[in-house]
């Protein structure tokens, strides 16, 4: 900055005399401004056109704004209150217009005085404050306002020119002052040093510097403000992109250590016992990953989207194993089950995974069968089957938001599992057959099949239900349609359980007395034995098959659950005649490529629960891959280790020694591994999980323990547009691993203009009752709670005018639930949901709300992420403005979560040209995260994007948008990759170098440094 001292001047000197020293502390502290050339670079926010108003309507709540409009009215009001209680208080009320639009400004007290002489009708003024409503009206309470009388006084020399330029002011210190002083320091702007290579400047038609810097303060037309504006961007993209490509050059020349996958080594015995094959997204982001990793220059990768985990069923389910039925619970590694085709194999895993949200698959002969939402199953519909389609892998969650054709009809079927032997044909007390027609007369009202002739051979089981059909079955006039009817409940399921073990199809149906079973069978097994039965037979169509079509799926609540990896190439295994697959991580994969490549991999998560899920995720996919060193490891196993800050002395010393010798290849830990004492023997690869927790210094720490710069793998679910990319993560690559459920029921959302249009709202509280009608549910979402503790109305304290000026509270839900029960919801069961309830009570209402005996959930956002009831169909989101883009988001996630559409409606009172209601109106257009992404930050803005957020300190970047200038950002990375390639140390661009030090003070660079 040697080039520039004027510009570096800090400003209490040069303006002493005219703002001293308080204004230029709040410069300071409020703003960010400390010197000359801090202040040159606070530019406008917007201008005002003498001849023009401002249209009052646009105006957003809640934020500081600065107006120029003209007095229409001024009326001085008394009035009694506690402070003056003879009637002595004054209200000095002032209506402003733009000739179209009007606002109220309002000052109390003794504040009515200079006011009341100066703004009199058809007086012109800038006014700054903060927009409120009272009485529905828009509002400034006791704004500061500086008069525009154009006689010739100071103010008209200050706004010289035809456009009034508004700068982002703050309560303490208005717009016009800081005009004011950037007047003041503007001749200093020709002294400016030009950061663009004239080559550059003059190949896009740019203004110099100076110039720039003239005209965005004190333009003359409209064309000068667009000219300093896009010259001032490319200012901002082109320094800032200049910066990230010099990191990327400087990494390009790192050294490291490449690292490939061993050939059969730990990743190739990994993927040999995964139950299922490798999704297409999967294997290309893998790629993506190993290519870099086999590079001799440090990966900088960030992986964003999902990145899996085990699908599950609940203990309690049933696992076909050569011996019969066995409980999912009990299944271990090396016991024998049954696939699909009939074959027996080996289940080589076993992954609990604690307790999820289960489903259950209820299928067109009423059987069925429980999972987890991400739970894979093989299935093909009526009309694939006919054309020779390969059946398709569904997850449960596809399934149940498109489980019907257009007639109501299944649209997925699921194939019947070859029938296999069972059992041990010996030993059986009486000969299958007779057992049967002893117990097919169907008179035994406790009758069942014993466990030892259900779990016995084909020939027996036949025979047995041979025996129940010649004693008890019937045929139809078709000749198709046979049944048995029993009295006895257990000997019905019984019966069903045996036609499908013979590949066949049965269904219980209930009678007045007794219960019917409707089945059928494949044409190898003969129903009937007695000739006069089985004459009647007829034949069955070929295009009569034993698929089953899946009728519902039924939320059922959270059970514990875990899955198991089978060893054959069909990854498959039978459960209740069920066939079904599982997924994994591909970090995990690429920690695993980096062991076997003779590294040392280390995951940071940002919390100790996090970081223990991950350890004990990762060792139940692993299996004995992971007891390296161990009695029962594998040959290619290594040793994953976990270390936090709350471990014992004696495990904490285990996993240092562990990872110092370099026995550990994977260490899964918190903030803990930052810390000076852990020591890897070889750190090859640091996978940063959440990054957004973590600050760059803790990511440096970890990443300085390796002997040369180790791989880096940054992971966020979080959805990123591309321009944010290309500057917040500048330095690295990107692969996107998009999981998003397929079929996803429609969600249709809507704002309701409650203060516009009441009947609207009106209208809100009768879908409402129509969702519920149609045997659904609904949330009502409120901002608070309610009760004394957050309620200002309950205070006890009397308002004063002042505090009437204040907008009102946010709803709460109390108040709002009361209101609903005895109005527009009256008659309808109406609980209410919130985060200071007694645990058990909150437990008994979510209980009461999955099981459908609740109509109606007033909550607060407590509901808005673990709560999942498919049946609620509807959301009501009150004061729906007084939330950010992702909380509305996920609270819109909780309905259309079955098979039936979601509504979402987005209750505000805030006007229709208002921020707020912009940024409703955009999320109710659009379910896309990627959007919904872009208008988050939209309405956040950048913040620095070189990570100074993280301080508090204000941002790089002042003009350019880094959603709106994608175009600008795209092209000057261009650019500043070209000119770093030419000249990495920037030795003949003084200029350049000069900005890029003054953006790279020394907290940038050390981010910048740190990755």
């Amino acid at each position: 900055m040697d080039l520039v001292p004027a510009l570096n001047e800090p400003l209490k000197q040069p303006l002493k005399s005219v703002l001293g020293p308080a204004t230029a502390k709040v410069m300071a502290e409020h703003l960010g401004l400390h010197t000359v050339g801090d202040l040159l670079h606070h530019y406008p926010r917007r201008y005002e056109e003498r001849g023009q108003l401002t249209h009052l309507a646009d105006l957003p709540m809640d934020e500081h704004v600065t107006v120029v409009a003209q007095v229409a009215d001024a009326r001085l009001h008394t009035f009694a209150s506690a402070k003056a209680p003879r009637g002595k208080g004054q209200r000095l009320e002032v209506t402003i217009t733009d000739g179209s639009g009007r606002l109220q400004l309002v000052f109390f007290g003794n504040g009515v005085h200079k006011p009341h002489k100066e703004l009199l009708p058809g007086t012109r003024a800038m006014f700054a404050g903060k927009v409120s409503v009272f009485n529905r009206r828009l509002q400034l309470a006791h704004p500061a306002y500086e008069l525009l009388r154009g006689d010739g006084d100071e103010t008209v020399e200050a706004w010289a020119g035809a456009l009034i330029p508004i700068y982002p002011a703050t309560a303490k210190l208005e717009s016009w002052k800081i005009g004011k002083a950037v007047q003041t320091v503007l001749p200093t702007a020709q002294e400016a040093v030009d950061p663009l290579p004239p080559s550059l400047r003059q190949g896009r038609a740019l203004l110099p510097l100076p110039e720039a810097l003239l005209k965005i303060h004190r333009p003359h037309t409209k064309a000068d403000i667009a000219d300093a504006r896009a010259r001032l961007k490319w200012d901002e993209a082109f320094v800032l992109q200049v910066a990230l490509a010099r990191r990327r050059h400087a990494d390009a020349l790192l050294p490291a250590v490449p690292r490939r996958p061993t050939p059969d080594g730990l990743l190739t015995a990994f993927d040999d016992r995964l139950p299922f094959t490798l999704t297409e997204g999967q294997q290309k982001v893998s790629k993506e990953i190993f290519d870099d990793l086999a590079t001799e220059h440090p990966m900088h990768r960030l992986l964003q989207g999902e990145v899996g985990s085990g699908k599950a069923q609940p203990l309690d389910s049933l696992v076909l194993t050569p011996a019969g039925f066995r409980r999912m619970g009990d299944m271990a590694v090396g016991d024998e089950v049954v696939v699909p085709d009939g074959e027996i194999a080996l289940v080589d895993g076993v992954f609990p995974q604690g307790e999820r949200e289960v489903w259950r698959l209820v299928l067109s002969d009423g059987s069925s069968v429980e999972c987890d939402d991400e739970h894979l199953w093989i299935v093909g519909t009526s009309g694939g089957r006919h054309r020779g389609q390969a059946p398709e892998v569904m997850t449960t969650r596809e399934l149940r938001l498109d489980t019907f054709e257009a007639d109501g009809s299944s649209k997925w079927y699921v194939p019947a599992a070859t029938p296999v032997d069972l059992g041990d044909d010996s030993g059986l007390p009486l000969d299958p057959y007779r057992l049967g027609l002893s117990l097919g007369d169907g008179s035994f009202r406790h009758a069942c099949v014993p466990d030892d002739f259900k779990n016995t051979s084909i020939k027996n089981r036949l025979a047995l239900l041979q025996g129940l059909l010649d004693a008890g079955g019937t045929v139809g006039e078709d000749g198709l349609s046979i049944s048995l009817c029993s009295a006895s409940r257990r000997l019905a399921d019984d019966v069903a359980w045996l036609v499908r073990s013979l590949g066949g199809r049965a269904r219980v149906l209930p009678e007045k007395a007794a219960f019917d079973v409707s089945l059928a069978l494949p044409d190898a097994y003969a129903p009937f034995r007695l000739t006069r039965k089985a004459e009647r037979v007829s034949p069955r169509p070929e295009d009569d098959t034993f698929r089953r079509g899946i009728r519902a799926v039924e939320y059922v609540g959270r059970k514990p659950v875990q899955c198991i990896s089978v060893a054959h190439p069909s990854h498959a295994y039978v459960t209740d005649n069920f066939t079904v697959t599982h997924n994994t991580m591909v970090a995990l994969r690429a920690m695993l490529a980096t062991v076997d490549a003779g590294g040392q991999a280390a995951m940071l998560a940002p919390t100790e629960v996090l970081a223990q899920q991950h350890h004990r995720s990762v060792t139940e996919m692993m299996g004995e891959l992971a007891e390296g060193g161990m009695l029962g490891g594998a040959e290619q196993a290594t040793k994953v280790v976990l270390l936090t800050g709350s471990m014992g002395a004696a495990a904490r010393r285990q996993a240092l020694l562990d990872l110092v010798t370099g026995e550990a290849g994977i260490v899964i830990g918190t903030h803990a591994l930052i810390e000076d004492k852990v020591q890897f023997h070889d750190l090859g690869l640091v996978v940063v999980d959440e990054q957004h927790r973590f600050g760059v210094e803790q990511r440096d720490a970890l990443r300085g323990k390796g002997k040369q710069p180790p791989h880096l793998l940054v992971m966020t679910a979080t959805p990123i547009p591309r321009t944010v990319a290309m500057t917040v993560f500048g330095d690295l690559e990107t692969s996107v691993l998009d999981q998003l459920p397929a079929g996803r029921s429609p969600i249709a959302s809507h704002v309701v203009p409650a203060a516009d249009k009441p009947h609207f709202l009106a209208r809100a509280w009768e879908r409402v009752r129509e969702e519920v009608a149609n045997g659904h549910q609904a949330y009502v979402v409120c901002p608070r709670i309610g009760d004394e503790e957050d309620d200002p109305k309950k205070a006890g304290k009397k308002k004063s005018p002042e505090d009437e000026a204040e907008k009102r509270p946010p709803l709460a839900v109390l108040d709002v639930a009361d209101q609903l029960a005895k109005g527009p919801l009256q008659g309808l069961k109406v609980e209410v949901l919130h985060g200071r309830m007694n645990p058990d009570d909150k437990d008994a209402v979510m209980r009461r709300f999955a099981a459908g005996e609740t109509d109606v959930l007033v909550a607060t956002t407590v509901i808005e992420v673990g709560v999942n009831v498919p049946n609620a169909t509807a959301m009501v989101i009150m004061d729906a403005d007084r939330f950010g883009v992702s909380q509305l988001h996920q609270l819109r996630g909780r309905v259309g979560r079955g098979s039936a559409a979601g509504l979402c409606l987005l209750v505000t009172e805030m006007p229709e040209a208002s921020a707020a209601r912009q940024r409703l109106n955009a999320v109710a257009a659009t379910l896309d995260g990627f959007e919904l992404s872009r208008i988050d930050l939209e309405q956040r803005r950048e913040g620095d994007v070189l990570g100074q957020a993280q301080s508090g300190a204000r941002s790089s970047l002042r003009v350019l948008a880094v959603i709106e200038d994608e175009e600008v950002i795209a092209e000057a990375r261009e650019e500043a990759t070209a000119v770093v390639a030419e000249d990495p140390e920037l030795e003949h661009l003084p200029g350049l170098r000069t900005a890029l030090d003054a953006l790279l003070d020394e907290e940038r660079e050390q981010f910048l440094e740190k990755g």
